[in-house]
């Protein structure tokens, strides 16, 4: 099936807005990806997580997933709420688009974004220590259902927002939180019991392991398990993104 004219218009849009102001939809993010290694990679670098595998190397893809899914969620969440802001989005509503082609485009530009500032983040960190690709298949399937989520929860929040400070609480409070409390710079074996069993309630866990797995063969779960559960949980915001497209929540005013 051929992708209409409008579903690629719009796609090219969302794209075009990130990639426009570049210093501070990539290089920014990829800055601070930086500083987070630096630091802990400075503080915490003679310690091993993984047999074989030093904390450096080990913290990188963290850094590179954390970096996809936080970008990710900006694009989608961000373009929504200035689109309603500022009231161009009736030019989209207008159009002949059906509300998968809005959904599909939107996400897929977020994880456009996502992919580009993961990508950069990889080549200004790999230098710092050695890593393998044991499963770059691993790599590539969390690195885009984890840009895909992230895309998809942006867009729920952008049509839940009605202002700025409103998707700030979403991502301070929501977002930033799951991330970092993902196993970004730690394995969760590291912690206590009910912090470990509270880390498996994560979805934001099962990114990063799965994505983290492909890279060194090891994990703390099964990757087949982390793509089961991440998989699930796309289709599950799916859903409910697509239903509140179609019923105009917070859209038609």
């Amino acid at each position: 099936m051929m992708l209409s004219t409008g579903f690629r218009t719009l796609v090219y849009k969302e794209t075009l807005r990130f990639y426009k102001v570049a210093t501070q939809t990539i290089a920014a993010p990829i800055l601070t990806a930086m500083l987070y290694l630096l630091i802990f990679g400075h503080v915490l670098g003679g310690q091993k997580v993984y047999e074989g595998v030093s904390y450096t190397a080990f913290l990188i893809p963290g850094l590179v997933m954390m970096s996809v899914l936080q970008n990710s969620f900006a694009n989608s969440s961000s373009s929504l709420i200035q689109s309603k802001i500022t009231g161009n989005l009736v030019f989209v509503l207008l159009t002949p688009l059906s509300h998968w082609e809005i959904f599909s485009a939107y996400v897929l530009a977020a994880m456009v974004r996502g992919i580009t500032v993961g990508f950069g983040v990889f080549l200004v960190t790999a230098w710092f220590a050695q890593l393998s690709f044991t499963a770059p298949l691993w790599i590539l399937a969390f690195a885009l259902l984890g840009a895909a989520i992230l895309g998809t929860v942006g867009l729920i929040a952008g049509i839940w927002a009605e202002k700025f400070d409103q998707l700030a609480a979403f991502q301070n409070f929501l977002i930033v939180p799951l991330t970092f409390l993902a196993g970004v710079f730690y394995s969760i074996h590291s912690l206590p019991p009910f912090w470990l069993a509270v880390s498996h309630l994560n979805p934001f866990f099962y990114m990063i392991d799965g994505f983290r797995y492909g890279f060194f063969g090891q994990s703390d779960v099964n990757p087949w398990t982390s793509f089961a559960i991440v998989a699930g949980f796309l289709a599950v915001l799916s859903l409910v993104a697509i239903r509140l497209l179609r019923s105009g929540y917070r859209l038609r005013h």
